[in-house]
C-alpha cells in the first residue's frame, strides 16, 4: 500500500484544528496538529510532511515567521496559509513569504481538500535539484553535477542520505534518526558510518561534516 500523505496543521483554534485533524484523516491523511508557532517550527524542522497547513494568527511565532524559518532551514514542503486575513494584499504578502496558496477564512472545504491536492501533485511532478558542497543533487537520478563539469553516480542508499541531509542543511542529524529513515531495514547504527564513508570518498570529504557527540550535517560549504 502507498505510504499515507503527511499533512502539518498549525492552527490555534482547537475546534477549528480538531475539524481539520478529523476531515483530513479520513481523506487518507496523517496529520500533526500543532497549535502554537513554535510548535510547528519544531514538527516542521524534525518531521517530513507532504504538506504543511499554516494560520498566520499563531500564538508565540505568527505563521508567516514559521514559515520563513522553515525555508530558511531548507523545508521546500508546500505551504497552504489559512487565515482570516483574505485581502489582496494579505494574500501576495503570504506567497511572497513563501507559501504556494493561500485560502480565506471561512473556506469551503471541498475546495481546501482541492488545493491540497493540487500543491500534492505539484510536489511529486517535480524532481528536486538540492546545492551540495561541491555541486548540485538530482535526486531523481541521485547523480551528483559537480562544479568543474563532471558527474558522479551514486547508490539509491548513497543518494538518499545525502538528500536527506541536503533537505535539512542546517540540522545535525544522529546517527539513529538517519538509521531510521534513510536505513529503516537496518539494525546497527554503524550502517550511517559506512554511506557517509562512501559518499566522502565519491565526492570528498567536505562533502558531510561530523559533529563530535551529536552526529552529522551537510558540509559546511553548502
Amino acid at each position: 500500500m502507498p505510504e499515507q500523505p503527511r499533512v502539518l496543521v498549525a492552527e490555534d483554534d482547537t475546534r477549528l484544528a480538531q475539524m481539520l485533524r478529523d476531515l483530513l484523516t479520513g481523506e487518507g491523511y496523517e496529520v500533526t496538529v500543532a497549535h502554537d508557532g513554535q510548535r510547528a517550527l519544531h514538527e516542521g524542522l524534525t518531521n517530513e510532511f507532504d504538506v504543511l497547513l499554516l494560520d498566520r494568527g499563531l500564538p508565540v511565532i505568527e505563521g508567516l515567521d514559521v514559515l520563513g524559518k522553515l525555508r530558511a532551514n531548507g523545508v521546500v514542503t508546500p505551504a497552504l496559509i489559512l487565515s482570516a486575513l483574505g485581502n489582496p494584499a494579505d494574500r501576495v504578502e503570504g506567497l511572497d513569504r513563501g507559501a504556494e496558496d493561500y485560502l480565506s477564512k471561512p473556506f469551503d472545504i471541498d475546495e481546501l481538500l482541492a488545493r491540497l491536492r493540487v500543491l500534492r501533485r505539484r510536489l511529486t511532478s517535480t524532481v528536486p535539484v538540492l546545492r551540495v558542497p561541491g555541486g548540485m543533487l538530482d535526486t531523481g537520478s541521485r547523480s551528483v553535477a559537480l562544479d568543474d563539469g563532471s558527474t558522479v553516480t551514486l547508490s539509491e542508499r548513497e543518494g538518499d542520505l545525502l538528500e536527506r541531509l541536503a533537505r535539512r542543511s542546517e540540522q545535525v542529524f544522529s546517527r539513529e534518526d538517519l538509521l531510521v529513515t534513510v536505513f529503516a531495514d537496518a539494525d546497527d547504527a554503524g550502517v550511517v558510518d559506512t554511506y557517509v564513508h562512501y559518499l566522502r570518498k565519491k565526492l570528498g570529504r567536505g562533502i558531510i561534516d561530523t559533529v563530535r557527540g551529536v552526529g552529522y550535517r551537510l558540509g559546511r560549504s553548502a
